[in-house]
């Protein structure tokens, strides 16, 4: 039985949806695109479309949906993909589609439920090496040093998106933009609930038996 291949990730930021797409990735062959790794990448450029994206960023207004789309259309491999990070928005979803056709279009979205306090958790426990950007947590992946990078001996910190105040409004952006999309993908029958409270390594075998129709 072939393997699932084009897969949407969805969940709240800190639902750890990022890691189980990086490491599937690696062990099943198939491009993993992270739209937030995209950004980062564009935006550190001297491109036009770099430009334009820092104008929208830089102003604190949201980036339309032609210009995100636009961005991910640069990377997307048709016929094998994990998108992580898109679609954000409904009529994101429906860009997405009409861009796939039939022919390619997405075969299972894989939600990751968690609860708003477990991302809050989660994500205000985390922190990161400002020298190579390695990640930690302090309840569950501490650094072997107290407040030092195991692998660069950088100082670890606690990002901006990592504070109470602004996971809680990453939060609220959730709940209004992308929540949503729950009902899209249902009712085309693709949407997969997963309880990502689980071990992280449980995650992953429910996730290979969704992708191999065990």
């Amino acid at each position: 039985m072939n393997t699932l291949s084009r897969i949407v990730f969805l969940g709240p930021p800190g639902s750890g949806k990022g890691t189980q797409a990086s490491v599937l990735s690696k062990e099943l062959r198939i491009p993993h695109i992270s739209t937030g790794d995209v950004f980062r990448s564009i935006l550190k450029g001297t491109s036009a479309l770099g430009a334009k994206i820092r104008s929208y960023v830089t102003s604190g207004g949201l980036v339309p949906d032609e210009i995100v789309f636009k961005v991910v259309k640069t990377v997307l491999k048709k016929q094998r993909f994990f998108l992580d990070g898109y679609p954000r928005t409904v009529p994101q979803a429906e860009m997405l589609d009409e861009f796939l056709g039939t022919k390619y279009a997405v075969q299972k979205v894989l939600y990751f439920k968690v609860a708003d306090r477990e991302v809050i958790r989660r994500l205000t426990s985390r922190r990161t090496c400002g020298t190579c950007g390695a990640v930690y947590n302090v309840l569950t992946h501490k650094p072997k040093k107290k407040g030092i990078c195991d692998a660069c001996g950088g100082t670890l910190v606690l990002r901006k998106d990592d504070e109470p105040a602004t996971v809680k409004h990453r939060l609220k952006v959730y709940h209004r933009e992308t929540k949503p999309l729950i009902a899209y993908y249902r009712s085309q029958k693709k949407l997969a609930v997963i309880d990502a409270t689980q071990p992280v390594a449980t995650v992953r075998r429910v996730i290979h038996g969704i992708l191999s129709g065990a």
